[in-house]
């Protein structure tokens, strides 16, 4: 079994390049060879002795020759249709008339007018958010900011792999079913595939910053730029330590056999070292998906790995029709770009507060967003309100409120000094609704009801 031809030649049909050819080669071949990418717990230390956001803080003023040598990427390739969206995440609503990719931009010019200097902005965009990424940036085309050519890197698309037969799977019902993205682990051939590192190199930018669209906490800081520039390596990532809530995510530690630092995520850790990965005093930084390059060592590294970075492929079992569970079995193979803190010497890390992690996930993260627990500033960040000391509120909404639009309809309370807060059943939320410390609020009818204008704390209501 296993022919790579048929999808060599599905994938050059289809418009995808080299780079993600041989990217994806290399993650089938590890597929035919039943590779598991399992790290047992004793062959990793945990991380220790990392440089902190607070102890490199300086009130120092932006460097802006650093800025002009640097560019935003934005992975901007995901659908909300977890929550129910038929568009880009991005372009959800956090303020009236402001979006996530609006405050991107903001967050672009900002540093642009302090500084002086044109930080490039890059939107690593999927055949499904393209058009209506580049609609919505119409509006800021005085600011060279709503041109393909200027803006948008595409992400590829792999081919889904008939777990039966091991051949590109077949799907005449949609051909669109066909494929799958690669997963976020594609920034680096999509980077080389598309010319955009060696454009970017050639206009003199050396240093990238990398998020997710969705991670409104994350966003180009001087200070760390200038911190990374200085330290000289070639890959920084972010972390922020694990919390109870986090027990189940990948987590960064240190490979004993050559002392470099790595990610385990949940599906690469053995049974019997379950509990060694869930404590959260042992491994304590988990990855937030921010991550700084630096480009020109970037091109030396992938050069030398005949152009394709050797990062652990990660293989997901579904059905061609995600929404058919009796559809034909195919595996989906992704990588993380994470992962490619194994693939540099000298890459390092950063512990970084919570604040630079603020996902949008659910939307009970919309809500809490949406509240005065956050403040939306003009530079286009968005951040905790002082007094909330980084620790935003627990929402539980129960599946009544699983889509965007069942939220709207529930109403934005203030949440300024919320602990937690719990709603299930329909409700509305007044006007002047005000949440303190841990409120429960139900509704056991299938009729919504109203919760009036007023404030209520540390207290059940049933409606």
């Amino acid at each position: 079994m296993g022919n790579f031809a048929a999808f060599e030649q599905k994938m050059t049909a289809a418009g995808m390049g080299d780079a993600a050819i041989r990217a994806f080669r290399r993650n089938y071949e590890a597929l035919l060879r039943n590779e598991t990418g399992m790290i047992p717990e004793d062959t990793i230390a945990p991380a220790t002795g990392l440089a902190s956001f607070e102890s490199i803080a300086a009130s120092a003023p932006a460097d802006a020759a650093l800025l002009a040598q640097s560019v935003v990427i934005k992975l901007n390739g995901g659908l909300g249709t977890g929550m129910g969206l038929q568009g880009p995440k991005s372009l959800l609503s956090v303020r009236e008339g402001v979006n996530f990719l609006d405050l991107m931009v903001r967050q672009i010019l900002d540093l642009r007018l302090s500084s002086g200097a044109t930080v490039r902005l890059l939107l690593m965009n999927s055949f499904s958010t393209s058009a209506d990424t580049l609609g919505h940036l119409e509006k800021y085309r005085a600011a060279g900011l709503a041109d393909a050519s200027e803006v948008e890197l595409m992400q590829n698309q792999i081919p889904k792999i008939d777990a039966a037969t091991l051949a590109p799977v077949e799907w005449p019902a949609d051909r669109d079913h066909e494929w799958c993205p690669p997963g976020h682990g594609d920034l680096y051939p999509a980077l080389v595939g598309s010319g955009w590192l060696d454009r970017l190199l050639a206009e003199g930018v050396k240093y990238a910053f990398v998020s997710n669209s969705d991670n409104l906490g994350a966003i180009l800081d001087p200070t760390i730029l200038k911190y990374f520039a200085d330290s000289g390596a070639p890959f920084l990532m972010e972390v922020t330590r694990r919390t109870a809530a986090d027990r189940k995510g990948g987590h960064l530690a240190v490979r004993k056999s050559d002392g470099r630092l790595l990610l385990r995520e949940v599906a690469q850790c053995p049974d019997a070292d379950s509990d060694a990965f869930q404590d959260i005093d042992r491994h304590q930084y988990f990855n937030t998906n921010s991550l700084w390059l630096r480009l020109d060592l970037l091109k030396e590294q992938l050069a030398a790995d005949s152009g394709v970075l050797p990062l652990p492929m990660i293989r997901n079992n579904k059905t061609v029709d995600p929404r058919d569970k009796k559809s034909t079995a195919v595996i989906q193979l992704e990588i993380a770009m994470g992962a490619a803190i194994e693939c540099f010497a000298g890459s390092t890390a950063i512990d970084v507060p919570r604040s630079r992690f603020a996902p949008v996930k659910t939307t009970g993260d919309l809500l809490a967003l949406r509240s005065d627990a956050y403040e939306v500033l003009a530079d286009g960040q968005v951040r905790l309100a002082t007094s909330r000391k980084g620790v935003p509120p627990t929402i539980v909404l129960s599946d009544d409120y699983k889509l965007v639009d069942q939220i709207e309809a529930l109403g934005v309370p203030s949440l300024i000094r919320c602990q937690s807060l719990k709603i299930t059943g329909p409700v509305h939320l007044a006007p002047g609704v005000v949440i303190e410390g841990d409120v429960a609020i139900n509704n056991s009818s299938p009729e919504r009801k109203t919760l009036p204008a007023g404030v209520y704390q540390n207290t059940s209501i049933e409606l």
